[in-house]
This record gives C-alpha cells, sequence and structure tokens, in this order.
C-alpha cells in the first residue's frame, strides 16, 4: 500500500493503543497460570496475534470478545507444535525458553528478517542445558529436550528479549534457579516489565548484583483481571508531531505516567529538545517550540531513535544519537533505513558505528520514501511528511499494522490530510 501525506500541522486529541510489549508478557503468563484470566487490550496487532497463536497451538484457549482476551490457561499440553511467529522477535524469543522449560519441543515458524535476528547466546545456553536445536539458520527452528531450574548465563548486551524468555521460564519450574547476566545489559525498561508482568502473577524473580533469583517457581497465580496499559512507544509519534510543527497542538490520553516502559523517556526528550509539553492526569499534551539539537544515549530506548531522527531533522543544530548498534538487526537495519528515508527527504544525516549524527534546521521536500516493509519508518515517515515542503508518499505503508494497525486513522484524526492507494 502507498500513503500520500499532505504537510499540514496536526491537531487533536488522541487514544494510546495497548502496549503490544505488555501485551506479550501478560498474555504469557496467563497461558500458565493456576486459572483463566480476562485481559483487557483496546487493539490487537500482527505481534500480539502472532503470540496468541503460538500460545493457542501449545494448548492454551485464547479468545477475543469486544476488548478482552479471555484466557484458559494449559490444561493438556500439546506436544511438538509448530509455532508461527510471523515477525515478532519478542513471541519467538520468549518463547524458546519457555517450551524449553515446558519439554514439550516445538518447531518456530519465522517470516521476514526474524530469521536472521540473533538467537545464538540464548541458543548456546540452553545447548549447555541440554536442549537441542535444529541447523543454526534452519526455518522452521526445531527444539527438543527439557530444561531444570538451575544456573543460566547470558549476554545482557544483545536482546534483553533473551533474559526475559529466562525469566519466563524459570518462573515455570519448581525448585530455584537463577540468571547471570554478562557485561552491560541493554534495554533493561524492558527486563522491568517482564518483572512486573510475572509479579502480577504472583512470582517472585528478585534481583540480585549480577542477574536474578528465581526462588520458587511453578505456580504462576492468576490475578483474574487486568487492563494492558498504554504504549508509549506508539504514541510518541503522534506526541513528536505536535513537537516538530508550528501550530500543532497533539493530545494523546491513557498513558502511565509511571509506566516502566522505557519508551516514557519521550516526554523528558521532547522537553530536553526544547518542546512545549503539558500533562493533565493520563494525558500528555506537546506543542511545537523552538527545538535545539542535543546528545541521546538510545541504549535504552533503541525504538525510539527513527522518530527521534525525525524531531533532529526539525531541531536547529546538531544532534548526537549514540548506544544503537543493535538497530541494525530490528525489522530493518534501521540506521541504515531511518538515513535513507530522511536523506530522500532532503536531511543531513549519517550513520556512525553505534548511531547517527543529524544536523537539523534545514527544510524536509516532498518525495517518495519506502518503509522497507519496517514499521517504525513507515510512521516515522509519516510524521516527518507533516513538516514537508510538498507531499510525501510512503511505499510499503501497510508495516504500521505490525504494532500500530490503527495508525493511519489516527494520524488522520490529527487533521493530516491522507491518500491510501494500493502499490
Amino acid at each position: 500500500m502507498k500513503v500520500t501525506l499532505t504537510p499540514s500541522a496536526p491537531r487533536g486529541k488522541i487514544k494510546a493503543i495497548a502496549s503490544k510489549s505488555a501485551a506479550h508478557r501478560l498474555l504469557i503468563c496467563a497461558a500458565f497460570a493456576d486459572r483463566p484470566t480476562e485481559l483487557v487490550c483496546e487493539e490487537i496487532n500482527e505481534d500480539i496475534s502472532a503470540t496468541v497463536r503460538c500460545l493457542n497451538a501449545l494448548g492454551a484457549k485464547i479468545s477475543r470478545k469486544d476488548n478482552l482476551f479471555i484466557v484458559l490457561p494449559v490444561k493438556n499440553l500439546r506436544q511438538s507444535p509448530t509455532l508461527d511467529c510471523g515477525e515478532s522477535g519478542s513471541t519467538m524469543r520468549f518463547l524458546v525458553p519457555v517450551v524449553a522449560a515446558l519439554g514439550c519441543g516445538a518447531s518456530f515458524k519465522m517470516s521476514g528478517r526474524l530469521p536472521s535476528r540473533p538467537l545464538s547466546p540464548l541458543r548456546e545456553e540452553l545447548e549447555r542445558h541440554g536442549i537441542t536445536f535444529s541447523e543454526a539458520g534452519s526455518n522452521p527452528l526445531t527444539i527438543e529436550g527439557k530444561i531444570g531450574a538451575g544456573e543460566y548465563r547470558i549476554r545482557g548486551d544483545v536482546s534483553s528479549q533473551f533474559i526475559s524468555g529466562l525469566l519466563f521460564a524459570l518462573s515455570l519450574l519448581e525448585g530455584e534457579s537463577r540468571i547471570i547476566i554478562e557485561g552491560k545489559t541493554e534495554s533493561a525498561p524492558y527486563i522491568n516489565m517482564t518483572l512486573d508482568a510475572l509479579y502480577e502473577f504472583g512470582a517472585e524473580p528478585e534481583r540480585c548484583d549480577d542477574g536474578f533469583v528465581i526462588c520458587c517457581g511453578g505456580n504462576l497465580r492468576s490475578p483474574e483481571k487486568l487492563t494492558v496499559e498504554g504504549d508509549w512507544s506508539g504514541a510518541a509519534f503522534a506526541l513528536c508531531a505536535g513537537a516538530i510543527s508550528k501550530g500543532a497542538k497533539v493530545s494523546v490520553c491513557s498513558l502511565d505516567p509511571e509506566s516502566t516502559q522505557g519508551d516514557r523517556a519521550i516526554i523528558e526528550l521532547l522537553v530536553r529538545f526544547g518542546a512545549d509539553v503539558r500533562r493533565k492526569g493520563d494525558c500528555f499534551t506537546v506543542c511545537g517550540g523552538e527545538l535545539c539539537g542535543m546528545e541521546i544515549d538510545a541504549s535504552n530506548i533503541p525504538d525510539l531513535v527513527p522518530i527521534l531522527s525525525v524531531v533532529a531533522a526539525a531541531a536547529k543544530g546538531q544532534t548526537v544519537i549514540y548506544g544503537a548498534s543493535r538497530l541494525k538487526i530490528k525489522e530493518s537495519d534501521r540506521l541504515s533505513t531511518v538515513t535513507e528515508m530522511l536523506t530522500a527527504l532532503g536531511a543531513d544525516i549519517s550513520k556512525t558505528d553505534d548511531g547517527l549524527i543529524i544536523n537539523g534546521g534545514a527544510p524536509l521536500r516532498g518525495g517518495e520514501v519506502s518503509s522497507c516493509g519496517d514499521h517504525r519508518i513507515a510512521m516515522s515517515a509519516a510524521i516527518a511528511a507533516t513538516i514537508a515542503e510538498g507531499e510525501v508518499t510512503i511505499r510499503s505503508a501497510e508495516a504500521a499494522a505490525k504494532s500500530y494497525p490503527t495508525f493511519w486513522d489516527d494520524i488522520a484524526a490529527l487533521g493530516v490530510s491522507i491518500i491510501k492507494e494500493e502499490d
């Protein structure tokens, strides 16, 4: 699908979508709890659907009614199911160790760039504990065997999802386990979200100097009903649209100011850029200001880098983003694709080994860009289009549905003219 946007200053109020990061985690806990759980989740996207599909394949019964997931936990574990993860890295990296803990074996089917995204640190540690994998790079990837409670070592600088997956898995096993994290932990807020989900279901992993201790796994207790919080990652796009355009005023509601989501940092970052940011309850309003470039450590907020690059292009002076080398292994090589997208629109942007340098303040021009099949590139291009000097056409714009199915409707609700057509 192609989407063409006419530049305009966005104005209006929208509601944040449900956090896919929180939904993944709560669904997994609910699928292995002691009794059913109702999970209020206003919207679902492709990644959440992948997790639901895989949990049902393992033996859970998850159904959708209005804005609810009704989760009947696994009672009869299926042996050697095929788990279709789509392009969802979270789904696969969480469930590989979970399947290893269950001992049922499984074949993990993957799409897009997922087969090429790193798994080796997790694979090697599970192999050390007796799990057998099919040949590296195979699709589907098949695993067999069963792990037990014990000591697990994992690198912290490749993906926090490996650590989250082990936290889920070891919380299903009786006995004491320990996770030792080697090196610097990247994207630590996502691990905090995993802990929050486990705490909601009665698990008690404890932090220690070098990782975590899981003292008494094997008994997740359903709180019966939970609500998935609003998504700061998705809200960042609309909030940034309010920041970069004179005359813009954008409000996003249903956001928890105390959330453990790392992307809540967008508020602090927009203030540092110079935007006018106000809060009333769970609603945040952003208006444009005199934006100035700055340095940004993205090691805990990698998903914000594409949209922060758009803000940086609108800000006067230089912005340096660092600590983002892991963006090379996302749905696209995001350091490359965001550079290509903004360069096509006339921005002065270049890559470094672990980030980007943007010399902002010059007008963006209209033109045609590609999302490269990456949801965050598609949405970032849309926000850049609001301040371009001419129309911007985005190819493969349907990629936004991976994390934010209602994105184009929400942008239109803010007064931005959008024309959709099939490629």
